[in-house]
């Protein structure tokens, strides 16, 4: 057995001495799962990044700060990555965190079996040392600069290498290191956390959370609005624009990277022709679908929403609307009077999902392309998107702070969600390639600036708009920070100064 951290005990004390009550959280969503590796849902995202960590975090501003690892160096040709780990750490179980978990916690990433969600941007660790309890050293097979970028996610959260051992059961267990312990999960329902008083940080300053399941995001608003719910996570900007201008309520927008997309099946009939793709592409105003969906708030986007590799929309392919365009690509294809498609959307995440399906509908029609749209459940949703058991999807992608880590598992041979995409050529995978291995950032722009312009001219998909991601709180929910990712993990400096 691993040695307890025998600072448990101061820290009993201060988390005592300073904890404020518990804030209550409603959301329209419900985690979907407890296993950090596989999970693909933002609603699930937001609870497990409060109970597992990953070494490496984004601030506000998606600058790489540390967590579970205090510092990290390259080697001079980006083939070797050491890391520092902190000291001091115990998992909610009380075993101490050491290096053993990290190389653990890689091999089940890297493992196909586990089906790990973000897979394909660890494929580059040809092995693992592990000199000392706070030390590891990835050796990899290849220059990847964007590595340490990729490790600031919960789908690369660490996890005990006793319990993966001891044949732990993931979905049903959640053992982190973070700041706040898994109490009680009511699917639908709600979800209780506890204060992790035995955790490495300062903070948390609330005694726990609780996390209410309000499907209806207006009772939501009103709800905060009664003083019956502390903070708020919106994702309907109706529901989020009833807020602006409230004195007694505080609104939090910041621009998100996630991205809302039409995914089309290439392997299926008759999206595997390159003129059908990019006749759907070329009927669709993207910016109606913005103004329909999220009453205009948001901005048109190509493949790539990180400020610094954006690309003008007047330089993809057929951002401008030409249904003239459009017929003639699809009387090429052999389909002069069109045809008839299914979309999938889920009902719940994102709210707008079912807005935008009816929306394209309306706007393929004008082409002869009849759309069936499917309004799914979430977990049968992700079921479904995950066996890429549909013809199209409408879908609400996470961004990353890198362009390789966003794309590489849907659009390289390798990716492990090329069996969502359906998608892959040798162009793409090339430029993925130059990419990854590149550290120069104006050859970097250069590389993915043509990998966006491939992408949308080869149209497996049709990139839509990025929007904002909305919190609200009340006025006396101090110390929250908004993310792009619209991550929950400031949770732990949160304080409920004055909270009746």
């Amino acid at each position: 057995m691993k040695r307890l951290i025998s600072l448990a005990f101061i820290s009993l004390f201060f988390s005592l001495s300073f904890a404020q009550g518990t804030l209550v959280v409603a959301r329209a969503a419900d985690t979907t799962g407890l296993d950090p590796h596989t999970q693909t849902a933002f609603a699930s995202f937001r609870l497990l990044e409060l109970i597992y960590e990953p070494l490496v975090t984004l601030d506000g501003d998606l600058n790489i700060v540390p967590a579970l690892a205090e510092s990290w160096s390259f080697n001079d040709d980006s083939t070797v990555l050491t890391m520092n780990l902190r000291h001091g750490v115990s998992f909610h179980d009380g075993s101490a965190f050491t290096s053993s978990d990290v190389k653990a916690s890689f091999e089940r990433i890297l493992k196909e079996e586990t089906g790990a969600a973000s897979r394909a941007n660890f494929t580059s660790i040809e092995s693992m040392d592990t000199p000392d309890d706070y030390t590891v050293v990835f050796n990899l097979n290849t220059a990847d600069v964007p590595l340490l970028a990729a490790m600031a996610s919960v789908g690369a959260a660490m996890v005990s290498d006793e319990f993966i051992a001891s044949g732990g059961d993931f979905a049903a267990k959640a053992i982190g290191t973070g700041p706040f312990i898994l109490d009680q999960w009511t699917p639908e329902e709600q979800t209780t956390l506890k204060a992790n008083t035995a955790w490495w940080g300062e903070g948390p300053y609330i005694d726990g959370i609780e996390m209410r399941v309000i499907p209806d995001e207006t009772s939501i608003v009103a709800a905060l609005r009664a003083g019956q719910i502390d903070f708020a996570l919106l994702n309907d900007p109706i529901a989020a624009t009833l807020l602006i201008g409230e004195a007694s309520v505080q609104l939090n927008q910041v621009p998100a990277l996630a991205y809302h997309v039409l995914q089309l099946n290439a392997s299926r009939e008759p999206m595997d022709k390159l003129e059908v793709r990019q006749a759907i592409s070329c009927a669709i105003d993207r910016q109606e679908v913005l103004d329909t969906a999220s009453l205009g708030y948001g901005e048109v986007t190509g493949p790539l929403t990180i400020p610094a590799f954006k690309v003008p929309t007047s330089e993809l392919f057929c951002y401008s609307k030409d249904v003239a365009k459009a017929k003639e690509l699809l009387a090429q294809a052999g389909y002069p009077d069109g045809f008839t498609l299914k979309v999938i959307a889920a009902s719940a995440e994102p709210p707008t999902a079912l807005s935008e399906a009816q929306n394209i509908q309306a706007q393929l029609a004008e082409i002869g392309i009849k759309l069936e749209i499917e309004s799914l459940e979430l977990s049968v949703y992700i079921d479904r998107w995950l066996a890429a058991d549909f013809d199209t999807a409408v879908a609400l992608n996470g961004g990353r702070p890198d362009p390789y880590t966003m794309y590489t598992r849907y659009f390289t041979k390798d990716g492990n969600l090329l069996k969502v995409s359906k998608y892959v050529d040798d162009t793409l995978d090339s430029l993925m390639a130059q990419g990854r291995a590149e550290s120069d950032p104006a050859k970097r722009l250069e590389i993915f600036t043509e990998f966006q312009k491939h992408l949308t001219e080869m149209s497996p998909w049709v990139w839509l708009y990025h929007d904002f991601e909305y919190t609200a709180q009340q006025p006396y929910v101090t110390g929250f920070v908004p993310n792009p990712t619209d991550s929950l993990y400031s949770f732990s400096q949160v304080k409920l100064e004055g909270k009746q």
